[in-house]
């Protein structure tokens, strides 16, 4: 049994919302998460549609991404543990390509299916975020821990709606992939101007300031 924090109070877990690293993160899980959304979220029309892959044959393909997802997720809390960091600008990078290469791979059924466990694996970014999360938080980990699982329920509209605007475009429904990998995309600037702040906050806060004598 885990003891309740003896210093706990509301107004030291609402102090999360004067970081601007938590809100960072958040963005980066909010934008990077939003593209495994767009693509999963028309993944029926699109096997059916696209890959011309019976209806009933579809949750094969779903089984399929949800064992690239247990990968992605031992995966992600591995490599979070080694190296935080670096372990989210690849988990990134690798959705961005796997997401992006969608657009590609949903016309055929075979190609579609390695796609969507490799895609899967990018699930990763999970645990390496909540890890994230959890450090720059500080001393306000219980609310920044709710607000990480709302950035994801976010992301989810995020992903169904930029996704549904390109199908409605006329774009085709494989070009859900192409904006997955945009939001990708954003996710890594997210995460890249997260450290640039933290990188000239520290600078900052090494610097000594002299005085004369």
């Amino acid at each position: 049994m885990i003891e309740a924090e003896a210093n706990a109070s509301p107004m030291k877990e609402l102090s999360a919302f004067r970081r601007p690293q938590i809100w960072l993160t958040l963005a980066a899980a909010t934008v990077g998460f939003g593209g495994m959304f767009a693509v999963y979220s028309y993944i029926t029309p699109t096997l059916t549609q696209a890959a011309h892959i019976s209806v009933h044959h579809v949750p094969l393909y779903l089984a399929l991404w949800g064992l690239g997802m247990i990968v992605g997720n031992i995966v992600g809390g591995w490599a979070a543990d080694r190296a935080l960091i670096p372990a989210i600008f690849g988990i990134l990078v690798w959705n961005v390509v796997f997401l992006s290469v969608f657009y590609f791979a949903a016309t055929g059924p075979l190609s579609a299916a390695v796609t969507l466990f490799l895609i899967g694996i990018g699930f990763a970014l999970v645990p390496a975020l909540q890890a994230r999360l959890m450090d720059v938080a500080q001393d306000a980990q219980a609310l920044a821990a709710a607000m990480n699982h709302s950035a994801f329920n976010l992301s989810n509209a995020i992903g169904a709606w930029t996704g549904g605007m390109a199908i409605n475009a006329g774009l085709g429904w494989p070009s859900t992939g192409l904006v997955a990998g945009g939001l990708a995309i954003g996710g890594l600037a997210m995460m890249g101007l997260s450290c640039a702040v933290a990188r000239v906050g520290n600078t900052f806060s090494n610097k000594t300031v002299g005085f004369p004598k």
